[in-house]
């Protein structure tokens, strides 16, 4: 049998067969990465045979039962969890003659959406825009956002979300990424030649979405642990390289017509008119994922960022830094200084969004190591024990 290395067991679980319900003792965590999982062997002690059958037995009752425990054990934790929303961020020009980045923070979305003032439920709203051709494409999209994104979204009053809301979100969000990259073709102001990566991030209570159209880039901290939920759209990613040959599209030493993503916004001069299918294009790929309390913090952050550093060493930057000052602001600027040091050639911006709450974090940083303690033995307890290893 493979159990995970990460199964916490701070007490034991007793799954019985014959009963229509679990006799909980202990709460048990058991980890899905099977990369970590380890054999675990039982052996029968010779001087108890006897209830070697029944060990077997329960213990494998006990792991046969650890995904229902798993499941459980995730739903009580979303459902219960409501992630306290604080984030900070930063930006710098880099090595560029001119900065093409903006970004957009609001952790009370409520705040700036007066039809929604009275909500019992975070929301939180981000985005990330990497310009190039020019900053108009970016420009537009940060002035334009909330009208974009957000303005016939009907987003709900309570934490109670089912799953054809969350549909009916997702395609609100593609359309909305489809029809920006529309008005920018219609904007005068923006030339045909100047375009613009998105990534926005929407926090409604437990839920979080993900869009993206190009190598802007979200990961997840959960326990540590990096989970990317977006995917860089570049012509290295095979298939978004597949795609874009099946329409036409000639990709030369990693760039599709001089531009290195293969998703993007505006760039209208090499793409075709408005219903057709062209090799760039600016749909998003969608992602959710219902927050939990393992989930501490998500990163978001253009793609000098991620040119510079991996998902996973920026995810152990940052927890390190909140667990030294509990700033995500400082943690962001601690981001955009590293990748400068690891010699980023690209503008850099970069937002930390923290959804545990200040207290949890200090407490878990500040928790006290075990340490072993050293004891004297008395003479007589020496002479016993001297005793005992000469076998007398």
């Amino acid at each position: 049998m493979i159990v995970s290395q990460k199964m916490v067991a701070e007490a034991e679980v007793m799954c019985q067969p014959s009963l229509p319900m679990l006799d909980v003792k202990y709460h048990l965590r058991v980890a899905t990465n099977q990369e970590h999982a380890l054999p675990i062997d039982v052996v029968a002690s010779p001087s108890s045979s006897s209830s070697t059958s029944a060990d077997i037995s329960r213990f494998e009752s006990v792991v046969s039962c650890s995904d229902t425990i798993k499941d459980a054990v995730i739903e009580s934790s979303a459902a219960k969890f409501v992630p306290n929303i604080r984030s900070g961020s930063y930006a710098d020009i880099g090595t560029r003659e001119s900065m093409e980045d903006e970004h957009i923070r609001i952790d009370d979305l409520s705040a700036h959406m007066s039809s929604f003032f009275g909500c019992f439920i975070p929301r939180a709203f981000y985005a990330v825009f990497d310009g190039h051709g020019g900053p108009d494409a970016a420009s537009y999209m940060k002035k334009n956002a909330m009208r974009l994104f957000l303005e016939d979204a009907d987003l709900p009053q309570t934490s109670d979300i089912d799953a054809i809301f969350l549909e009916e979100l997702e395609n609100s969000h593609r359309k909305a990424f489809l029809l920006a990259d529309i008005a920018l073709a219609n904007e005068c102001s923006v030339s045909s030649s100047c375009g613009t990566t998105a990534l926005t991030a929407l926090i409604l209570g437990r839920h979080l979405l993900v869009a993206n159209a190009g190598d802007c880039r979200a990961v997840l901290c959960r326990k540590g642990v990096a989970v990317d939920m977006s995917q860089d759209h570049r012509p290295s990613y095979l298939p978004e390289r597949r795609r874009v040959e099946e329409l036409g599209g000639y990709i030369n030493d990693e760039y599709l017509n001089d531009l290195s993503v293969t998703r993007a916004l505006g760039d209208w001069n090499l793409k075709f008119p408005p219903g057709s299918a062209s090799p760039l294009i600016a749909e998003p790929d969608v992602q959710q994922v219902v927050l939990t309390e393992d989930d501490e913090f998500l990163i978001i952050g253009c793609d000098g960022i991620w040119d510079a550093m991996s998902s996973q060493y920026a995810v152990s930057l940052v927890r390190r830094g909140l667990r030294k000052h509990d700033d995500p602001q400082q943690c962001a600027m601690e981001l955009v200084m590293e990748a400068l040091r690891l010699n980023a050639s690209d503008n850099l911006t970069v937002i930390v969004i923290c959804f545990s709450s200040p207290s949890r974090v200090r407490l878990e940083s500040s928790s006290p190591q075990r340490r072993w303690r050293s004891c004297s033995l008395s003479e007589e307890a020496r002479r016993t024990l001297k005793s005992l290893l000469e076998g007398n």
